[in-house]
């Protein structure tokens, strides 16, 4: 397994003691900063076709989460409210007070999560591929549950790392390899920890309505692939129309993974979100 960082032209690497934590996180371009964040089960490397694009025009922060990449990987601290606190500390080593900011998956999550409870700070946001955090009214997407069934194994001591890294291994649609290494060793640990912390810990609150639609100040499209596999239109379509604030947009030849399928699709919604040509 290599450590070496993958090379991507005009990126920067930096380790930064933020919060208590050493986080690795990848700086390219000059301009408005854009907070790139990623998902499971990958890294800042997700980005490696978006940068490129999105640097000439603005300042680009790509962090590892807590045991992914190239960030340490910490026994606890999974909870996706201290991912969001991770990206503030970070944030604020580096001397960024507002931002705009792209999540991918839990990258996504935790864009929400910035955009609902430090709307000053968030100029404005792209998710993809995921679901907005308040819950449903449509009592169809309850039927969907199935769907969720791997989140139970991913959560499981040692099962859920070896469990992961077969999924990743078979999910990616590119590149797996700079991906499904870095699940390797101790690092294995924070898949389970992630999806843990969300099942035993979030997913509850979520389903007592810990965040509403409502809440939502900032202004945000959702990219969302038409084809994933795990998450639905239906239960995207139903978050979206809970608030004016959110704009939906479906695409029909996309997948989950829909950084890695469209890059160009993603830097143009991300550019002109940002108010860029």
């Amino acid at each position: 397994m290599s450590g070496d960082i993958p090379h991507v032209a005009g990126v920067e690497h930096e380790f930064v003691d933020a919060g208590g934590l050493r986080t690795h996180v990848a700086i390219a371009g000059d301009g408005p900063p854009v907070v790139l964040l990623h998902g499971w089960p990958q890294h800042w490397y997700l980005w490696r076709d978006v940068i490129p694009l999105v640097a000439p025009h603005a300042r680009v922060i790509a962090p590892d989460f807590r045991g992914f990449g190239w960030t340490d990987v910490p026994s606890d601290g999974y909870e996706k409210d201290q991912l969001m606190r991770d990206v503030l500390a970070l944030l604020h080593e580096l001397g960024v007070d507002r931002f705009s900011v792209a999540g991918h998956d839990w990258g996504g999550y935790v864009g929400f999560l910035l955009a609902l409870e430090h709307p000053e700070r968030v100029e404005r946001f792209l998710a993809l591929s995921i679901v907005p955090p308040w819950p449903s009214r449509d009592p169809k997407t309850a039927l969907d549950a199935w769907r969720l069934a791997y989140i139970p194994v991913l959560s499981t001591p040692r099962l859920g790392r070896v469990a992961g890294r077969a999924m990743a291994r078979s999910g990616l649609p590119a590149e797996e390899d700079a991906f499904v290494d870095r699940l390797e060793g101790e690092r294995g640990r924070a898949t389970e920890q992630l999806y843990r912390t969300f099942l035993l810990r979030e997913l509850p609150r979520l389903a007592r309505g810990r965040y509403s639609a409502a809440d939502l100040q900032v202004e945000t499209e959702l990219l969302f692939g038409s084809r994933d596999p795990v998450l639905t239109t239906r239960a995207v379509k139903d978050g979206a129309a809970q608030t004016d604030r959110l704009e939906l947009e479906l695409v029909s030849d996309a997948g989950h993974f829909i950084v890695d399928e469209k890059p160009e699709l993603v830097t143009d919604r991300l550019l002109k979100l940002v108010g860029r040509p």
